[in-house]
């Protein structure tokens, strides 16, 4: 883009330009993170910068997350393959954090990216045609590798720490599987799974994501970026795989009247300001209410089928059934776990920029300080 800003360079001779001022604005971010690696490459890494001194770090806990990541049933062959650990390589010293930047680094068992075959056959829903127009690839792999799921390790493991942080506050983020396939219990989304597996298809379906004691003024009305709802369902919709958001009611309020849909208001010296229902899913304006955040995303079947979509050669431009990689039948409870650690990751970067970045002790006396005005 040719766009200029209303901006000058440090010694005041010239307007910026987009590229110039963009790395400049990302900076004044108070929590922000950066992956790379490819599926078949030889690692996932992911660099934190923003957390802040003197959180300690359990990296068992960091596993921990990277073991459900790799769980629910329609899995396929890559979770008996890799068994994922991570090392750190930076942004600790006797398993505190510095402030520094925090790297991780997850090696791939199935490191074989300069073996595999050349793929030439897209798979519709995928990223692979799409990539290729974009880019200008003779090969698919070349855009599958980096748009495959695998990067989502680095997601969890990111999500991982912030997750320490938060607990530091007393706050909890859960996922749980709402439906597959249209069925809503364990007997039935399992035969869904199974049914998926007999037929050589896949399966998706809808998770739900719940965090427990946010306080109310995480986020802000100010700017449409700072909006903590905008900020969840852009990150949750970065997860690939998932089509929709939801939070609170989400669609189900084009259903209801005004006086059925909001949450009426009461205060009682015990509890302060409450509520009874929680219709808005703890979000109002664009900022935590306090009470839980409650947000739900559908992921859509995987894209890789075993018996595959027609789809078109792009070197010769002829007929031919889709590409076949090596995949899962069904990642919903997965997507779960992933949307909670990229959860985790915004609520980690709202809550800094509300307490404060730099020590671990004196954000806990400011948030102290808080909670002591909103009883009064």
């Amino acid at each position: 883009m040719d766009a200029r800003f209303h901006g000058h360079d440090k010694n005041g001779k010239r307007e910026l330009s987009e590229a110039e001022l963009l790395p400049r604005l990302r900076r004044l971010l108070m929590l922000r993170y950066l992956s790379a690696g490819e599926s078949h490459g030889r690692a996932i890494i992911a660099i934190l910068e923003g957390m802040p001194a003197g959180l300690k770090i359990d990296i068992a806990r960091i596993n921990e997350e990277l073991k459900r990541r790799q769980s629910g049933f329609g899995r396929g062959k890559r979770m008996e393959i890799e068994k994922d650990n991570v090392q750190i390589f930076s942004g600790l010293k006797g398993g505190f954090t510095l402030a520094s930047p925090i790297t991780l680094l997850i090696e791939n068992k199935d490191f074989s990216i300069e073996k595999l075959k050349k793929v030439v056959c897209p798979r519709p829903g995928h990223a692979d045609l799409a990539g290729l127009l974009k880019y200008g690839f003779t090969d698919i792999r070349e855009v599958l590798e980096r748009a495959s799921a695998r990067s989502t390790a680095a997601i969890v493991g990111i999500g991982a720490i912030c997750k320490i942080f938060l607990n530091a506050f007393g706050i909890e983020i859960s996922s749980k599987v709402l439906s597959i396939a249209g069925e809503d219990t364990e007997e039935g989304m399992k035969e869904k799974i199974l049914e998926a597996i007999n037929k050589k298809d896949t399966v998706g379906g809808i998770f739900e994501v719940t965090a427990k004691n946010i306080p109310a003024g995480l986020g802000s009305y100010v700017q449409p970026d700072k909006r903590l709802d905008a900020r969840l369902a852009m990150n949750v919709m970065s997860i690939p795989g998932v089509k929709a958001v939801e939070i609170g009611l989400g669609f189900g309020y084009a259903n209801r009247f005004g006086s059925e849909a909001h949450d009426a208001l009461y205060y009682n010296k015990a509890k302060g300001y409450f509520r009874k229902t929680n219709n808005a899913g703890g979000i109002e304006g664009g900022i935590s209410n306090g009470e839980d955040i409650v947000l739900r995303a559908c992921m859509k079947p995987i894209c890789t089928l075993m018996n595959p979509l027609d789809s078109v050669n792009i070197i010769t431009k002829k007929p031919s059934k889709a590409n076949i990689e090596r995949s899962d039948i069904c990642v919903v409870t997965a997507s779960g776990v992933i949307a909670e650690s990229i959860c985790a990751y915004v609520f980690s970067g709202a809550f800094l920029e509300k307490f404060g970045s730099d020590n671990l002790s004196d954000i806990k006396k400011a948030y102290q300080s808080y909670l002591l005005r909103l009883k009064k």
